[in-house]
């Protein structure tokens, strides 16, 4: 699993946790519609630290409660 796979698994994990749509994520961590596409449908090959900030900012959440997470410390994360 690459790195931004394992980050559009978060992504989907929290918003079914919390009961929030991507539009609402969207709007809240100031990120356009079209560059969230790109992450959740595999499309960006590489997600940055400062989106990663800003989605867990609209997740309302420390960037420590977004990388807590076992999708994270997998033996399998492929980094590139």
């Amino acid at each position: 699993m690459t790195v931004n796979e394992a980050v559009a698994q978060r992504i989907n994990a929290l918003l079914r946790e919390r009961g929030m749509t991507q539009y609402r994520l969207e709007q809240k961590s100031c990120i356009q519609h079209g560059s969230m596409q790109c992450i959740m449908n595999g499309r960006n090959k590489t997600v940055t630290l400062s989106t990663v900030i800003m989605i867990a900012r609209g997740f309302d959440i420390s960037l420590i409660e977004f990388f807590d997470d076992p999708v994270f410390t997998s033996e399998e994360l492929e980094v590139e």
